[in-house]
């Protein structure tokens, strides 16, 4: 039987008025999930445990309100350049451009009003939603008009896949992921989802043996380091707050984990490798993080403080999730050893993301 088309319903509207959509997807295997049309945030993403009982799997607000007010990107598209740039400025072809302060003196996830905030227009297709942007040149200091789609598709074993196309008139920079907050220790009676009592007993393991030490200002300070011997070694899945206990200077400086990772390389750069696997031993589920991306951020939700609730109206809370955003590295416009995330104009960016359960029947090993 093909995929069905997904459907929708009003959810709100914008801060100036405009109405927002929430689109469901749904697949054989008993996955599904709502996207919405602002920010592009996934909104639930519901699986089933081990014992067959559905619960969403990442953090959610209860409306536009809440995500378009101090939302920290829950399950939001990033854009245009994801994670920090040091300074608020990089150099591209001779020239320096400026972009708006928001993150200690440098730029985070494109600027205050980034692709979170934006409204994307939706097109429905056989088991997928396709979402387009137009970023205009200048748009928040960046350079060149640019033209993004990113398609969410869910597949009759459950897995979801997230591409990003992207093109533009003028050379540019661009970074493009999803902030989704992730606890597979969901309820079944789960109107806001993810609330099994945080992520400290998460079993993770990511594909890298490399991560980026940071100053105070989350901006890498120098080479890739090794992994080992570090709480940043999970070469080896291991229970993520064993490495929270730790009496590490990065560890402490951020109250847990806000790092990237350097992924091992991919033998085909067009094709996703596994990056991270989680898992909760308490629901059985696990989730399989494959990209094209050269590296995955990791976040334990350290700066959660019980402000924001859930449509139900408990309080997210600090590593009450972890986010896991497939990404090139951090400041990459301003260090030339990086992977360059420079953009021109006849190239197409194309980035691949998949969010796998193999603990399903039809599931995939991990």
């Amino acid at each position: 039987m093909p995929p069905s088309l997904p459907l929708s319903e009003p959810f709100g509207s914008t801060p100036d008025g405009r109405p927002v959509e929430r689109w469901r997807l749904d697949s054989a295997a008993g996955v599904s999930a709502e996207i919405l049309t602002y920010g592009g945030i996934l909104h639930a993403l519901r699986v089933p445990d081990l014992a067959g009982r559905t619960g969403s799997v990442v953090l959610s607000l209860p409306d536009v309100a809440s995500y378009a007010g101090d939302s920290p990107y829950f399950g939001a598209l990033i854009g245009r350049y994801a994670n920090r740039i040091a300074g608020a400025r990089f150099a591209l072809d001779g020239r320096t451009h400026e972009l708006p302060h928001n993150d200690r003196g440098n730029t985070l996830h494109g600027g205050p009003d980034g692709f979170h905030h934006r409204l994307w227009q939706a097109e429905p297709l056989p088991g997928a939603l396709r979402l387009r942007l137009h970023s205009p040149d200048g748009d928040m200091g960046f350079p060149g008009a640019l033209d993004v789609t990113a398609t969410y598709a869910l597949g009759a074993d459950g897995t979801l896949a997230l591409e990003f196309e992207a093109r533009t008139d003028r050379p540019t920079v661009v970074n493009l992921t999803n902030h989704a907050y992730f606890n597979l220790a969901a309820p079944v009676s789960d109107p806001g989802g993810a609330a099994g009592g945080g992520i400290l007993r998460h079993m993770l393991r990511v594909d890298a043996d490399h991560y980026l030490p940071v100053t105070a200002e989350s901006i890498p300070w120098g080479p890739r380091q090794p992994v080992e011997g570090t709480p940043f070694d999970f070469t080896a899945a291991r229970p993520i707050g064993e490495g929270l206990d730790r009496a590490d200077p990065q560890v402490k400086a951020a109250e847990g984990y806000d790092h990237c990772w350097v992924l091992r390389p991919a033998a085909d750069p067009a094709v996703p490798r596994t990056a991270a696997v989680l898992h909760d031993p308490g629901s059985g589920r696990t989730m399989r993080v494959r990209t094209t991306e050269p590296g995955i951020q990791v976040y334990t939700a350290n700066r959660l403080d019980g402000s924001l609730t859930a449509p139900d109206g408990r309080r997210h809370r600090a590593h009450d999730a972890v986010c896991l955003e497939t990404q090139h590295l951090p400041d990459s416009p301003n260090r030339p050893g990086y992977p360059s995330t420079v953009l021109r104009p006849g190239e197409v960016l194309l980035s691949r993301t998949e969010f796998g359960f193999p603990h399903l029947p039809v599931g995939a090993p991990a």
